[in-house]
């Protein structure tokens, strides 16, 4: 069973239809599904899924408990570095994810960094990454940094700012590499 990291950007409630489509897909081949429990993208998926009624979901956060479990899945504390706040705080179960999965799945919004990050975290170690790129109306696939270069090419330069602010020194070394 292939292991599958959904997430997107906190600021999409309405999952497009290509995304729907996929994670029909996921449903029907019966791979396993990794998910945050962040709102936006990530409940919508969780929704989703729970309206599929599927099992083979795991729930990974950073709190006491998830912010969003909706089928009550097995849920997965990834605990922040102490005194992590914001993105800081839930940036370690998002590459506890990664690190787990064998493809991705994101819903972007052309400008959510933690997103860029998590595409970035899959093409580091080879796990291809389906984006759907709300912002430009596009799907494309993910599968190494230089593709995730050209995907981050067309965001802005305050987009490109924020997600090298929150890179982690393996992520800027991957990229220089």
């Amino acid at each position: 069973m292939a292991m599958i990291f959904l997430g997107g950007s906190r600021d999409i409630f309405e999952l497009p239809v290509p995304a729907i489509e996929r994670i029909g897909a996921i449903v029907a081949a019966e791979h396993g599904v990794l998910v945050g429990d962040a709102p936006g993208a990530d409940a919508e998926m969780q929704g989703l899924l729970a309206g599929y009624n599927y099992e083979h979901v795991g729930v990974f956060h950073a709190g006491p408990e998830p912010r969003n479990n909706l089928g009550d899945w097995a849920a997965y504390p990834v605990p922040p570095p102490h005194g992590a706040e914001g993105f800081a705080a839930h940036a370690s179960k998002d590459r506890e994810m990664a690190r787990r999965a064998d493809f991705g799945l994101m819903v972007w919004d052309g400008v959510s960094p933690d997103t860029c990050i998590n595409v970035l975290c899959l093409a580091m170690i080879g796990s291809p990454c389906v984006v759907c790129d709300t912002m430009r109306g596009m799907m494309a696939t993910v599968r190494n940094t230089a593709d995730w270069r050209a995907m981050l090419h067309h965001a802005g330069p305050e987009v490109r700012r924020a997600v090298e602010s929150r890179m982690s020194d393996d992520e800027r070394f991957a990229l220089e590499a």
